[in-house]
């Protein structure tokens, strides 16, 4: 007897779904992970990522309910939707973990990231720097004959897009907090 020779997913009328369910294409998800404040936690969610060979791309970490001892873990990653599946299912395996939310796929939200940028020029540079700045609603924090340090808050595409509009002007050094990141509305 010869073996079925079904093409993968050739027709809808097979009692085999044979079409994949997940794409391989790579998708930006942003996690919300509620966790114990204790030490060690953030380095078993970090491990969690090292140890699958995961990328984080952002991660902020504050406690948020100092009586109840709990932190929340904003984490920025890129996967494809089985991987993320997986990361997350991961993740709500973990005794200090009480919830993971994927900020992504529960609606919409609210991100934002701060950055400072030390930018150093003279004449010209120092002015159309100052004009950059006001268009994007960056502050001076500091101010010397040779520098400007500016302020800046909004989504990271924001950020990217000024600090590659003050590369040319002297950008000298960037620090960047991460991404912080709500649900919007009445979603919890």
């Amino acid at each position: 007897m010869s073996p079925l020779k079904i093409k993968k997913g050739a027709t809808s009328h097979s009692a085999y779904d044979l079409r994949p369910t997940f794409s391989d294409k790579e998708e930006r998800h942003t996690l919300a992970v509620l966790v114990e404040n204790e030490p060690g936690v953030l380095s078993r969610v970090i491990g969690l990522f090292a140890g699958r060979g995961y990328n984080i791309d952002s991660l902020t970490v504050a406690e948020v309910d100092h009586l109840g001892h709990r932190s929340r873990i904003t984490i920025v990653t890129t996967g494809t939707p089985q991987t993320i599946v997986q990361i997350k299912a991961q993740l709500g395996r973990f005794v200090d973990v009480h919830k993971v939310n994927d900020l992504t796929v529960e609606g919409p939200s609210v991100e934002r990231e701060l950055a400072l940028f030390k930018v150093h020029g003279t004449g010209e540079h120092r002015i159309e720097a100052i004009r950059l700045a006001d268009i994007f609603r960056a502050n001076v924090v500091d101010s010397t004959l040779e520098s400007f340090v500016f302020e800046i808050t909004g989504t990271s595409e924001k950020i990217d897009a000024f600090a590659e509009l003050m590369q040319p002007l002297g950008l000298k050094e960037i620090a960047r907090t991460g991404v912080a990141a709500l649900s919007r509305g009445s979603v919890a």
